[in-house]
């Protein structure tokens, strides 16, 4: 999944800016969990929360977005991949049964 996909997913969520504003979530733990479960997972369901939001919510995500380093972000993703590679390569893998 890219950075522009996640841009997107939050574009159509901003109840994730609402979280982020309040101090729930960061916006690279938010992108962690798009990268590693998808748009799709139920793990979004504690995000989701049912509010109206107002315009200036929507003006508070993409004043936030913009300061995201989205290179950033993804280096870390990367070392948290390389780290579960590692990992499995040293048997901490789930037995399938």
């Amino acid at each position: 999944m890219s950075k522009e996909s996640f841009i997107s997913f939050a574009r159509v969520h901003p109840e994730l800016a609402k979280e982020v504003l309040k101090g729930n979530a960061s916006w690279q733990q938010l992108y962690e969990i798009y990268e590693i479960y998808g748009e799709k997972h139920s793990i979004w369901n504690q995000y989701m929360k049912k509010e109206s939001l107002d315009l200036n919510t929507f003006k508070d995500l993409f004043n936030t977005i913009k300061k995201v380093d989205l290179n950033q972000v993804q280096e870390g993703i990367g070392s948290i991949q390389k780290t579960i590679g590692y990992l499995q390569e040293l048997g901490f893998t789930k037995e399938k049964k």
